[in-house]
């Protein structure tokens, strides 16, 4: 006899029967809201890759998985924006946040935060930085007489306590061999008040990290007078993720990085536009962010966990101990996780032990604007940015941008901003800020420091002289 049961009892049965054997309806198991809350700092543009561009450009809905046991998921995707690393931090902690990006000191205590809460989190990848140091600086108020780090003996410096600057800073004072407290009094002091006290002069000195140190002498009212190349401390910025949620979501980490990796290569591609990007988010000049993440670039955009990352992470956390935000130790090996962005390199078609090999900044491939001549050395380039155009354009020498400037404004044109490297360092400079030597053939060659200028002139011959003399100098020649 069969028994016919009503549609309704019949799938009640299969779905009883179904739980019973420990199985489920394909997918019914697997619908689920998976949240993806990313803490950002857009301010701080060297976290760009990681946050800002990711977010206006869309980035993660377009990797993150669709398959597998992502089939029928949905993601509830967050963005949560921050001026520092601390506070991002304690929303990661607070179970707020999954991901993150801030510099390796505050993410050293990200790491310590969370052991300390009896859980982990995971520097799961590198998104820009400077393996000698560049990016953290220190500057003065504009009509300062300080032209070194030396001349702040016994004078007040502000900085935002436990940021990357705040290791910086202690480092300058150490190679001084300065004692914090007996030579030098340390300030605490965030990023917008700085400038307000720059600028009316209620500051010495102040140390900052990603934009400041450029921008505050860009907008007119500070100097910058040491770079972080100058400590020989590598530095860089970073993401970091929840170590539970990575455990659970490793695809959803990796493809966040994979986002991270088309970003980058959308602005280096395109820096001038994604710079003015920046520009549109956050208030800071497309020419402060063209100073970092155009070619040859104050610093590199690399995601691979160099030697030289791993050390900033050790030397910050032992900072951190020194200052006694930290009373214990944690373990770098799992702290620092690769995992991931190999992964995420992988899917990118990107090799990354060659990238990891790779120390050269973000290379300029170009031809000088005025001679058509392929550019060879990079210590002498110089770039202009003109009002107008949506291109920088590139020269082979200082000498020759600025012979460039003087036929361009004679036609009426005007220049947002004008670069050139330092001789010593390969650092990228604003060339209105910087110092110059003059050779016998009216050669040119830029530094950031009078005191290398001076050195680089003793030794090599020449003359030191500031922007206005070097537009002087060959507005005299074009004249000839």
């Amino acid at each position: 006899m069969t028994h016919r049961f009503p549609l309704t009892r019949r799938l009640a049965t299969l779905l009883l029967t179904a739980t019973a054997l420990g199985g489920a309806i394909p997918g019914a198991a697997r619908a689920e809201t998976i949240r993806v809350a990313v803490g950002t700092q857009d301010t701080t543009i060297n976290c760009a890759t990681g946050g800002l561009l990711i977010r206006e450009l869309k980035l993660l809905e377009k990797f993150l998985p669709r398959d597998g046991k992502y089939k029928d998921a949905t993601y509830d995707i967050q963005w949560r924006n921050f001026t520092s690393g601390a506070p991002l931090t304690n929303e990661m902690v607070a179970g707020k946040l999954d991901l993150g990006a801030m510099a390796d000191f505050p993410g050293s205590l990200n790491g310590y935060a969370f052991a300390k809460a009896g859980r982990r989190s995971l520097f799961i990848s590198v998104l820009s930085g400077s393996v000698r140091g560049s990016g953290n600086g220190i500057v003065v108020p504009k009509e300062s007489p300080v032209q070194s780090f030396a001349e702040l003996k016994g004078k007040t410096i502000s900085v935002p306590f436990a940021s990357t600057s705040h290791g910086l800073l202690l480092r300058a004072v150490k190679a001084q061999g300065w004692e914090p407290g007996r030579d030098v009094t340390i300030i605490t002091q965030a990023p917008e008040v700085a400038g307000a006290a720059l600028l009316a002069n209620k500051i010495e000195a102040h140390a900052d990290f990603v934009p400041f140190a450029e921008l505050f002498p860009w907008r007119g009212f500070a100097r910058k007078i040491y770079d972080g190349a100058q400590a020989n401390a590598p530095t860089f910025h970073g993401a970091l993720a929840d170590g539970d949620y990575a455990e659970k979501y490793p695809e959803i980490v990796t493809a966040y990085l994979r986002a991270a990796i088309e970003a980058d290569r959308l602005i280096a591609a395109e820096p001038e536009k994604y710079s003015e990007l920046i520009e549109r988010v956050t208030g800071i000049e497309a020419e402060v962010a063209y100073l970092f993440h155009g070619p040859l670039g104050l610093q590199t955009r690399d995601v691979t966990w160099k030697p030289e990352y791993r050390q900033a992470v050790k030397t910050s956390f032992e900072t951190l101990k020194f200052l006694k935000k930290a009373d214990s130790d944690i373990d770098l090996d799992r702290f620092v996780e690769d995992r991931f962005i190999r992964a995420a390199s992988a899917q990118a078609g990107l090799d990354y032990e060659v990238r990891l090999k790779d120390y050269a900044p973000l290379p300029l491939a170009a031809n000088d604007a005025a001679t058509g001549q392929p550019i060879t050395d990079p210590s002498r380039v110089a770039q202009l940015w003109i009002r107008g155009e949506g291109k920088v354009r590139h020269y082979a020498s200082p000498e020759g941008a600025l012979a460039a400037l003087a036929k361009l404004e004679s036609q009426g044109s005007e220049a947002r901003a004008f670069y050139a490297q330092d001789r010593g360092t390969g650092i990228k400079l604003f060339a209105n800020q910087a110092w110059f030597v003059r050779d016998a053939k009216g050669g040119l060659s830029a530094f950031l420091l009078k005191g290398d200028a001076q050195a680089y002139a003793a030794a090599q011959g020449g003359d030191v002289i500031d922007f206005a003399a070097a537009r002087a100098g060959q507005a005299r020649l074009s004249a000839r």
